[in-house]
C-alpha cells in the first residue's frame, strides 16, 4: 500500500505489466530508442505527480503482475492478470483496478478481460487499462497525465466495465484499435466512437460503458499452456495456402495443433482463390475458420457466398481471441 486515505474506505488497485509507460531511454530527447519496461509500478507511481490528490482520499495499492514488452505479451499473463483483477474486483473496499499496460496490445488484453472477467463484477467496479507513447524518462513523458486520467475514470459513478484511456480520451475494449505508430494520441474507437473524454480532470460522457463479460467460467483459463492455438492469416494480392497447409501440418513437427483459423479477407471478407482453398481443405480437416476483414472500419456483411462463418464484427486479431475462447468454452 502506497496512500492512505478514508473516502469511504475505499481502495484503488493499480496492476502493473511493464510496458512504454515504464520505459527508460538513455537519453531525454529520446522517444522511440528507448528499452520498455524497466521500472516497477511502485516507482511509476511515484512519479506521478498530483496522483495522491487525484485519488480523492482512496487508499492506493499496487501489485507486479509482469514485467514485459508488450509486443511480447502471453497467455499465461493474460491469465494471471485475469485471475489477479477478478480477486481484487471480489474484494468489497475496492472501487475499480487499474492495469499499466504497453500500447502494443493493449487493444488485445483489454478485449481479452472484458470477455473472461464475470459481468456481476464489472457491472459495478470498473477495469481502467492505461499506457504511454513516450517512455518514463522522455522530456515530455505522457504516461503520468494518463495516470491521472485513468483514476479520474476509475473514480467516476458511471464508469465499469473495461476501458482503456490514452490521450484523454475512454475507449471500449470491443471497439479500442491502436491507429497510429507514434503520435501521443495512438488510439481510437474504430466504429464505436470514444466512451468520453477527460478535460482538466473532468470527465464527460457521451456514450454508457458496455458491460460484457461472463459470470461463468472459462474451461482451463487458469491452463494458458493448453489454450487452443488460433492463428491469423490475411488475403492480399498474390495470396496462396503455403503458409495455412504448413501451420496444419505443423503438429507433425512437434507443435501445438492449429484449433482455428481467422482471416483478415479483402473488403467485405473476400478471400484470394488460392487461399480460400487451402482454408476449405483446413476447415474439412476440423479446424475453425472464420472470415473477417483487413479494413480498419465497418464488419463483414453477410450473404456472399462463403464456405467460411463471419466473424462478429471485430478486428482480425480481437476474432481470434473470440474465436479462442469459443473453441475453450465447446
Amino acid at each position: 500500500k502506497m496512500l492512505q486515505g478514508g473516502a469511504m474506505g475505499k481502495t484503488l488497485v493499480f496492476l502493473g505489466t511493464g510496458g512504454t509507460i515504464a520505459g527508460k531511454a538513455a537519453f531525454a530527447q529520446d522517444n522511440v530508442g528507448y528499452t520498455a519496461a524497466q521500472l516497477g509500478v511502485a516507482q511509476l507511481l511515484e512519479g506521478v505527480s498530483g496522483l495522491e490528490s487525484a485519488v480523492e482520499g482512496c487508499t492506493v495499492e499496487h501489485e507486479q503482475v509482469a514485467q514485459l514488452d508488450s509486443k511480447d505479451m502471453e497467455h499465461a499473463v493474460w491469465s494471471r492478470l485475469a485471475q489477479r483483477i477478478q480477486a481484487h474486483l471480489a474484494r468489497d473496499e475496492v472501487r475499480a483496478v487499474l492495469v499499466t499496460h504497453g500500447t502494443d496490445t493493449l487493444e488485445e488484453t483489454a478485449f481479452f478481460l472484458s470477455q473472461v472477467l464475470p459481468a456481476s463484477l464489472l457491472g459495478d467496479k470498473p477495469v481502467v487499462l492505461t499506457c504511454a507513447m513516450r517512455p518514463a524518462t522522455a522530456l515530455t513523458p505522457d504516461g503520468p497525465q494518463n495516470v491521472l486520467d485513468a483514476v479520474r475514470v476509475a473514480l467516476d459513478a458511471h464508469a465499469r466495465g473495461v476501458v482503456a484511456v490514452c490521450a484523454g480520451t475512454i475507449h471500449a475494449a470491443r471497439y479500442v484499435q491502436k491507429s497510429h505508430p507514434y503520435r501521443l494520441d495512438a488510439f481510437d474507437s474504430s466504429d464505436g466512437g470514444a466512451l468520453g473524454y477527460v478535460e482538466e480532470g473532468r470527465v464527460r460522457w457521451v456514450h454508457e460503458c458496455p458491460v460484457e463479460g461472463c459470470d461463468a467460467p472459462v474451461p482451463g483459463l487458469d491452463q494458458p499452456s493448453g489454450w487452443p492455438r488460433v492463428e491469423v492469416v490475411f488475403s492480399h494480392a498474390g495470396a496462396n495456402g503455403a503458409t495455412v497447409r504448413a501451420m496444419c501440418a505443423s503438429a507433425t513437427l512437434g507443435a501445438p495443433a492449429v484449433r482455428g483459423l481467422v482471416v483478415a479477407g479483402t473488403g467485405n471478407g473476400t478471400v484470394h482463390r488460392d487461399l480460400e482453398a487451402a482454408l476449405v481443405q483446413a476447415q474439412q480437416q476440423g479446424v475453425h475458420v472464420v472470415r473477417t476483414t483487413r479494413c480498419a472500419y465497418g464488419a463483414v456483411v453477410p450473404g456472399a457466398v462463403s464456405p467460411f462463418a463471419v466473424g462478429q464484427g471485430l478486428a482480425p486479431f480481437k476474432e481470434r481471441i473470440a474465436l479462442m475462447l469459443q473453441i475453450m468454452r465447446g
